[in-house]
């Protein structure tokens, strides 16, 4: 099955965020991510901190979704106190505590939420065996150009 570009103008754009996934590579968008993202080089670079699944408190809830989704919301978070929105978001690496494909799907499903209907960024996903905190399932850092 050919790839589909997400977002590929004619010359690439000097304002906006370029999605290509190339033809060549399979269709990423079912697993939440785009291949390349080109950012303008006139864009201010914001670099969050890999965002784990604790909250204001410091508590880690148990389960791998539910630090999933709060990892993302603290990484909305972490953007925004730069003056970034998710949609700036050019590049992420997720850390994956015991990592299965049934997290994939958590991701894919938490990815369509963070990104609704647009092109989402490039993405590495990474197994490791432990993160910073017992208990920590998931990490999350982000790469954003504020144009």
């Amino acid at each position: 099955m050919p790839a589909i570009v997400s977002h590929l103008p004619a010359s690439p754009s000097t304002t906006t965020l370029t999605h290509i996934n190339p033809q060549g590579l399979y269709d990423p968008a079912p697993n939440g991510y785009t291949h390349v993202v080109v950012a303008p080089a006139q864009g201010r670079v914001v670099y969050a901190s890999g965002q784990g699944g604790e909250n204001a408190a410091g508590e880690l809830p148990p389960g791998f979704a539910q630090q999933l989704d709060q990892a993302l919301d603290n990484m909305r978070i972490a953007l925004q106190a730069a003056g970034a929105r998710t949609s700036d978001v050019a590049r992420l690496t997720l850390l994956v505590v015991d990592h299965t494909e049934a997290r994939v799907a958590l991701w894919t499903a938490a990815a369509a939420r963070m990104w609704p209907g647009g092109p989402t960024p490039a993405c590495t996903l990474i197994p490791v065996p432990r993160l910073a905190l017992d208990g920590m399932l998931v990490e999350i850092e982000a790469t954003a150009v504020v144009l």
